[in-house]
């Protein structure tokens, strides 16, 4: 692979993790204790089983990345879907912090010439580049799960995350004015 590739692909995929970090952590930020806990039904994740489920899987698909399974024989999955009822915001938001730890920890390090090297998931050989973008697609999915269930729950009170409803020209028309934009931005 050409490295100057695999160097804008490991740049893309650090900017990729950091957004739905950042994504998520806007929602988060938005919503009660009560609210963090709180499913719509029986079959559903509250926000708070989403973020464990997501440490669990970080935790496990990257450490030592490059050298073990990334199925690690030590995670319980179908524990992180659960949640002891006396597990609190405080702990929901340190696993989280401690599985992106893992995650920008492994990626940070990565080479160009790593993106073509086999890791394995549950014994299936992936390159580099696709286990990474296996975990920005999972990672995504989850990050939507609790963007929604954050927006459910502050309605009205809402503070959008990126461009608010009604204010698609006036975003665009300030990016083109910021950027240099000759002309109107399309429409």
């Amino acid at each position: 692979m050409n490295p100057d590739i695999g160097t804008h692909y490991l740049e893309e995929a650090r900017r990729q993790m950091r957004g739905h970090k950042r994504l998520a952590e806007g929602a988060i930020a938005q919503v009660k204790d009560d609210e963090l806990f709180r499913a719509l039904d029986s079959e559903a994740n509250s926000i708070a089983i989403a973020m464990k489920h997501m440490a669990g899987n970080m935790r496990s698909r990257f450490t030592d990345f490059l050298t073990s399974d990334g199925e690690k024989p030590d995670r319980k999955r179908d524990e992180e879907f659960e949640m002891s009822p006396n597990v609190a915001r405080a702990d929901i938001l340190r696993w989280w912090e401690e599985g992106w730890a893992r995650v920008f920890e492994a990626i940070e390090t990565l080479k160009p010439e790593d993106v073509m090297r086999t890791v394995t998931i549950r014994g299936e050989p992936h390159t580099v580049l696709q286990a990474i973008n296996r975990q920005i697609a999972h990672y995504a999915y989850h990050t939507g799960q609790i963007v929604f269930l954050a927006k459910h729950f502050r309605s009205s009170d809402w503070k959008s995350l990126t461009v608010p409803r009604g204010k698609s020209e006036e975003v665009n028309a300030m990016a083109f004015k910021k950027h240099g934009s000759a002309g109107s931005p399309p429409r």
